[in-house]
């Protein structure tokens, strides 16, 4: 029993003096500080040599975690190391670590292997390390990965991490397969944060589940030649918000806190920022979230047939308030949004925009956007006329009482929907725009009723009529004959005249106009009376 005690009270002695000081600083739940004071001699991103005095065997941290000594009576065990050389690969995979683990500005030599483990709470801040392997990891705790350093990337496939994932100003490079963060089908019971977080290499995310906000407020993304995609989720799943938007420099700048200036919290307008920053495709194909999905203070730098991808998404409300328009196409086909919060200088023009069965049940510009932009907005996407587009907008109106703006939109449609049609079909079509606006135009079928009116009685007035009984003499009014044509259900008291010839064809062709004429002005009339 004495000797069984010594062995747990004491570290092997072949451990360095280093190692045995970590022994001791484990039982005792203290940090085990390697650092010299000399901030450029200690940054682990550095170029300065750390001596065997500050060099730790990555064997020796697995032997603490996986077996490691009983803690002194009072105590808590627990792995607290900062400015260490950790040299060799930590062998970690398929182990149980049942204490608190952080790791402060330290340098790996070689890779992390993690991969189905099971662990509380991790935490590695400001360290250098080549790669973390954490397939299937489970934590019922945080895995804090801020202000990290990947240089050949990370991969959390099919982890599950208990609260809250951080990257916040983390550095990630890419694998062979140009992948940064492989995590797909990774779930996150809470947050997932990767603020001014700096990517070379796709971030796979496919299938991932965020049970809260998933934010990438600030982040740089970029795609590498040999994978276009600079942020790959589809079917991600965000039980809050999404943010792709620019974060407020202030609190950021030097800062070595986890958060940096707070939560969510919106850039003030003037304020300086740096935005979210997307070098390649960005894939959001049938996503879920819950609350919002906010695109806010954003760059999208697509090349030749990248796209930023919002296909089949659901959200009660998209923002769409990009800084400069993407430069390449944005596809919202078959998307179901409740609002829609956007301006008209966010989206891409030129036939760059996806707007195929894209459903939005309320319109809240963040900027002034006339009716007249909103029609330019659906007459730029990509494909070809498309009537449920012009509907789904002017159903958005009416239900804000905007019901000028929703007629505007239908005759819109009816005037795009003309250039599909054969030629005899166009030039009726002309025909009626010219005079009705295909009924949306009420106004311009009584200009045209007034002139019809006008050279009716011109006519008239130089061809008096005879009367259709020659033993009567009515009196001859031309002027109202000629309104009595165009509008036959009044009668004027000109009924009594029997035109023939000429006469006959313009009293027959001022009873047409008139019935043409005269249901678009009374239609018209109507519409305003029940708006009154």
């Amino acid at each position: 029993m004495t000797d069984r005690t010594e062995r747990t009270e004491r570290a092997p002695d072949d451990w360095t003096a280093a190692e045995q000081a970590l022994w001791q600083a484990f039982r005792h739940g203290r940090i085990h500080d390697l650092r010299t004071g000399d901030p450029a001699g200690d940054d682990p991103f550095g170029g300065a040599d750390w001596g065997p005095e500050r060099t730790v065997r990555a064997q020796v941290i697995a032997r603490l975690l996986l077996d490691g000594p009983a803690p002194v009576p009072g105590r808590v065990a627990s792995l607290k190391l900062t400015g260490a050389l950790v040299s060799g690969p930590l062998r970690l995979a398929g182990g149980t670590i049942a204490q608190y683990v952080e790791l402060h500005d330290c340098r790996f030599d070689q890779k992390i292997l993690m991969s189905e483990a099971e662990a509380g709470t991790l935490r590695l801040v400001g360290c250098l390390v080549p790669r973390l392997e954490a397939s299937r990891l489970v934590t019922s705790g945080d895995l804090h990965l801020a202000r990290c350093r990947f240089p050949q990337g990370v991969r959390l496939t099919d982890a599950r991490i208990g609260t809250d994932l951080l990257l916040n100003q983390a550095v990630i490079g890419g694998d062979r397969f140009g992948r940064s963060l492989s995590a797909d089908g990774l779930a996150v019971s809470q947050d997932f944060e990767a603020e001014r977080l700096e990517s070379v290499g796709e971030l796979s995310l496919r299938t991932a589940r965020i049970g809260g906000r998933f934010s990438l407020r600030g982040a740089l993304l970029r795609s590498v030649p040999d994978n276009p995609n600079a942020l790959n989720a589809p079917r991600i799943t965000v039980g809050h918000t999404l943010y792709l938007s620019s974060s407020a420099d202030r609190g950021w700048t030097d800062s070595q806190s986890y958060y940096g200036s707070g939560y969510g919290q919106v850039v003030p307008p003037g304020a300086a920022s740096t935005p979210f920053r997307a070098h390649g495709r960005v894939r959001l194909s049938d996503g879920r979230f819950e609350n919002a999905c906010l695109i806010s203070g954003a760059e999208f730098h697509l090349g030749e047939g990248d796209e930023l991808a919002l296909r089949r998404i659901q959200t009660p409300e998209l923002r769409f308030t990009c800084r400069t328009p993407p430069t390449g196409t944005v596809s919202l086909s078959r998307a179901r949004i409740g609002n829609l919060v956007d301006s008209p200088d966010a989206w891409p023009q030129g036939k760059h925009l996806g707007l195929t069965g894209f459903t939005y049940e309320c319109l809240r510009p963040a900027a002034p956007f006339t009716v007249r932009q909103r029609i330019a907005w659906l007459e730029s996407a990509s494909v070809e006329f498309q009537p449920e587009s012009y509907e789904q907008l002017a159903a958005a109106l009416r239900r804000d009482g905007a019901d000028d703006d929703a007629r505007e939109v239908l005759y819109a449609k009816q005037r795009r929907r003309r250039q599909t049609l054969p030629l005899p079909a166009r030039l009726w079509g002309r025909i009626q725009d010219a005079t009705v606006g295909y009924g949306f135009r009420p106004g311009r079928a009584a200009l045209w009723l007034l002139l019809a009116w006008a050279l009716g009685s011109l006519y008239f007035a130089t061809h008096r009529l005879q009367p259709l009984k020659s033993d009567e003499r009515p009196h001859w009014n031309p002027v109202l004959y000629a309104l009595g044509q165009l509008l036959p259900v009044v009668d004027l008291g000109q009924t009594g005249w029997n035109p023939g010839g000429t006469a006959q064809w313009v009293s027959s062709g001022l009873v047409v106009v008139g019935w043409v004429l005269a249901t678009t002005v009374a239609a018209g009339a109507s519409r305003m009376l029940q708006r009154g």
